[in-house]
């Protein structure tokens, strides 16, 4: 579910004594070393990571990117795979609560499937390089392998409420409900290549968008 590379943040300012001469209530600042929490530290690298690949992109590379020392980083993290793994689990954690939602939501199968569509929408929205990188990773490393098997996981969950909403008449049944739900998510995850939050169409209005031109193409149609 991509924003522009990270930056160090501004350097802190610590008030000094005013030098002679100074008028009143001017004061001087004095430059302080770059401070990094582990959030923007994993911001600037799933950019660094969106940008060059996980595997493109060294402990040197997000040194320099940051102003940092390594070892500043390793005082966040164990290291890149640390990263990586926060970073997925950002994209992964937003669609599961969305899952973790359905039984709460009123109406039948496929009022829960368009809920899990426009929630994922919103997800990527809010979530666009935690998502971007999480749709990238080929399954190289355990963190990866264990990200694609979460993916699966949640596919499931759309192919069952797929499913669903074919026995229960509302959707055609003359596609697969595994190929509709990759289909759909699909299109959900294609946003990643041309969305971008500087836009003129913002979250409400993407989310409505895709579950327009999907549900209005998958539904039944009375007959008669």
């Amino acid at each position: 579910m991509a924003e522009g590379r990270g930056r160090p943040a501004d350097r802190a300012t610590t008030p000094s004594a005013a030098p002679s001469g100074t008028p009143p209530g001017a004061r001087r600042t004095r430059r302080g070393r770059p401070g990094h929490d582990r959030e923007s530290l994993l911001r600037v690298a799933v950019a660094l990571f969106n940008e060059r690949g996980f595997d493109g992109t060294s402990m040197d590379d997000l040194a320099r990117e940051l102003g940092v020392t390594k070892a500043a980083i390793y005082h966040h993290v164990p290291g890149k795979q640390e990263l990586l793994r926060l970073a997925v689990d950002r994209a992964l954690d937003g669609l599961f609560a969305l899952a973790d939602e359905l039984d709460s939501v009123p109406g039948r199968a496929v009022d829960r499937l368009e809920h899990l569509v426009r929630g994922s929408v919103t997800v990527l929205v809010g979530r666009l390089p935690f998502v971007t990188l999480l749709l990238r990773v080929r399954g190289n490393t355990q963190v990866e392998r264990d990200a694609l098997e979460r993916r699966r996981e949640f596919d499931r969950i759309v192919a069952g409420l797929v499913a669903d909403a074919v026995a229960d008449g509302d959707l055609r049944s003359d596609v697969d409900p595994a190929t509709t739900a990759r289909l759909l998510f699909g299109m959900v995850n294609s946003l990643i290549e041309w969305y971008r939050p500087q836009g003129h169409i913002g979250g409400p209005d993407l989310a409505d968008a895709v579950a327009k031109v999907a549900f209005d193409g998958l539904r039944t149609r009375p007959t008669g």
